[in-house]
């Protein structure tokens, strides 16, 4: 079991830049991925970013060359850099964690999550 706490989210203007930081409440070392979903008002849960404990990464198309994702596992902790932010980055944002190596990177694959940031993009 691990819980996670995502934090960072809030309001910015188009073209700024957050960082969402992920606190798991446990060593991460033996989590096979972390993850970075997003979800706006009456839309699914999309893939941003993940990343896999050898360090591999995956974004979704939308985000590509504009977010950064990366995990210390010292530290137990998972960021997202999103920099040229655009209105359409507005969504909740979710920490999620995948203890084992099947599945991908659909949203259903991935064991825990946290309770969400919000990050409101103004145009």
């Amino acid at each position: 079991q691990v819980q996670l706490v995502e934090s960072g989210g809030g309001l910015v203007q188009a073209g700024g830049s957050l960082r969402l930081s992920c606190a798991a409440s446990r060593s991460i070392f033996s989590i096979n991925a972390m993850g970075w979903y997003r979800q706006a008002p009456g839309k699914e849960r999309d893939l941003v970013a993940t990343i896999t404990n050898h360090g591999s990464t995956n974004y979704g198309d939308s985000v590509k060359g504009r977010f950064t994702i990366s995990r210390d596992n010292a530290k137990n902790m998972v960021y997202l850099q999103m920099n040229t932010l655009l209105p359409e980055d507005t969504a909740v944002y979710y920490c999620a964690a995948k203890q084992g190596i099947i599945g991908g990177t659909v949203p259903s694959a991935y064991d825990y999550w946290g309770q969400g940031t919000q990050v409101t993009v103004s145009s």
